[in-house]
């Protein structure tokens, strides 16, 4: 029986999240220093933070490796 580091495999989740989150901003980080873009680029990285605290959460509440994967894009 193989057996999984829950502890590891949340911190490699983390990481994943962390670099897709990541992504996700690089854009959203030069229009935010555009003036006339400004107020829109931070109303969606307002966004995208939430969805990756909710990903967080459910990342840190996984007890099994399903539930570890269901939390993951």
């Amino acid at each position: 029986m193989i057996s999984i580091n829950m502890t590891k495999a949340k911190e490699i989740a983390h990481t994943a999240r962390r670099a897709a989150r990541a992504a996700e901003f690089a854009p959203l980080d030069v229009k935010a220093t555009i003036p006339s873009e400004a107020v829109a680029a931070e109303t969606a990285r307002q966004a995208v933070r939430g969805k990756y605290a909710t990903m967080q959460t459910a990342i840190d509440a996984a007890t099994t490796t399903d539930q570890l994967k269901a939390a993951m894009p």
